[in-house]
């Protein structure tokens, strides 16, 4: 079997059977095109070995010059493709003897504080659910903030999803997975509930709960330039819509939520994956000491 036909399998498999999101076929897809152009003559896939491997490697990364989350995604696209061909007996696995080692950069993922999340909220012109196109970010931003969920989850959200009251919805994660997230807030179960009205009004029964400007499905490139214009223009900081997913876990873990219910809210396969935000609120208590600066005062 040539890689490219292989490739092309493995794609609708993870598609298919392990019901992969969009945007992460998209990146496998990119990410094993660049692969086929390293080799540049479709080669049969027993041509992928350790040797193979390495020399790739060192093309990413001393003629590419290619960050390092770069490489270890692209690695981990073709670990996962090896694997398949070697279960399904095309290929011997040549991660099986060959580890990748690259150096691991803890990098803090990056939120907004309590008044930057203000005065974001506070940019959105006023929420009016007879026009509701200009609304929806605006719920859909409060409701990334309160939830910590994905854009590509947000976007998922069909008016089915949410339950009569308001105060859940159903979200359907990475990997299939489901799971409910709660909605404390009233003000936010109230917009929820408007949204839902408006839709009833509109004779809309089924479809996305999130429109775009033009009432079109949400996509996450319309909350991203949303962000932008309603944000990053006036206050200079850019904001993407998975800040706001770091900025829901932020606030969770500083306010003393145990972990193990912001692992289930932020939908984590394992508590590892959620455990970077105790660093985060570590590093709000370092900030805050510094600001106290106890001994200065004394001194003073």
């Amino acid at each position: 079997m040539r890689i490219s036909n292989a490739a092309d399998e493995f794609l609708r498999y993870c598609a298919i059977e392990r019901q992969l999101s969009p945007h992460t076929i998209a990146a496998y897809t990119a990410d094993l095109k660049e692969f086929g152009r390293f080799l540049r003559e479709d080669p049969l896939v027993s041509s992928i070995n350790e040797d193979t491997l390495a020399t790739y490697l060192v093309d990413l990364l001393e003629r590419r010059k290619l960050a390092l989350g770069t490489v270890r995604r692209r690695f981990a696209c073709l670990r996962a493709f090896t694997r398949r061909l070697a279960k399904t007996g095309s290929l011997t696995d040549p991660f099986a003897k060959w580890q990748l080692q690259l150096p691991k950069r803890k990098r803090l993922p990056r939120s907004l504080s309590r008044p930057e999340v203000s005065m974001l909220l506070a940019s959105f012109p006023l929420p009016k659910l007879g026009s509701a196109k200009a609304s929806h970010t605006f719920v859909a931003a409060r409701l990334m903030i309160a939830t910590g969920i994905r854009v590509g989850e947000l976007c998922r959200i069909s008016i089915q999803d949410v339950v009569a009251d308001g105060g859940a919805i159903r979200i359907y994660g990475k990997g299939a997975r489901e799971r409910m997230v709660y909605i404390s807030d009233p003000s936010l179960r109230a917009d929820l509930l408007g949204l839902l009205a408006w839709h009833r009004e509109n004779r809309r029964v089924a479809g996305n709960l999130f429109l775009n400007r033009r009432g079109a499905a949400l996509r996450p490139q319309s909350m991203r330039l949303a962000l932008r214009r309603q944000y990053e223009q006036k206050n200079g900081r850019r904001v993407t819509p998975h800040m706001l997913r770091h900025t829901a876990a932020t606030l969770l873990m500083e306010r003393g939520v145990d972990i193990r219910f912001v692992q289930r809210l932020l939908g984590h396969s394992s508590i590892a994956t959620t455990e970077i935000y105790t660093h985060v609120s570590d590093e709000a208590l370092r900030s805050t000491l510094e600001r106290a600066d106890v001994l200065g005062c004394l001194a003073a």
